[in-house]
């Protein structure tokens, strides 16, 4: 029996160990590249609902006014509540809100000028004002 010789090796072609090592580290900037994002989306999605239960709360008081007669104690003019004073809104009490009545001079004294301003502090102080015009 006649052995075949000993097979020649042809240029072999592969990845090195340090092709695969540079990879997985451009593989690994990516992925956490994008995981930054995940955490800034989030405080996001936390202050638009915040915004938005400052406008609910803003548009919840002037229809509370606006059923009101012209002649109630919460349409006089000036701050409500008095001073520096806030009622909270909610069940966990971070927004604030107060506003404030103001009787327009003539040809407009059938009007009251109310502005409700809404307060929370999420990452820094924030606030939102909505406006509304009463007539008698």
């Amino acid at each position: 029996m006649s052995r075949s010789p000993a097979p020649t090796r042809r240029h072999e072609r592969g990845a090195s160990l340090i092709e695969l090592m540079i990879a997985l580290v451009v593989l690994s900037l990516g992925i956490l590249a994008v995981a930054q994002l995940f955490p800034a989306g989030t405080r996001s999605q936390v202050s638009d609902r915040m915004l938005t239960s400052g406008n609910y709360y803003a548009q919840d008081k002037i229809e509370t006014l606006n059923h009101l007669p012209w002649s109630d104690t919460q349409l006089t003019d000036g701050r409500h509540p008095p001073g520096i004073a806030t009622e909270a809104c909610g069940t966990s009490g971070r927004w604030l809100r107060f506003y404030e009545v103001t009787s327009l001079a003539a040809p407009l004294d059938n009007l009251k000028k109310v502005t409700v301003t809404v307060k929370w502090t999420y990452m820094g102080a924030r606030q939102v004002q909505s406006t509304t015009y009463l007539r008698r």
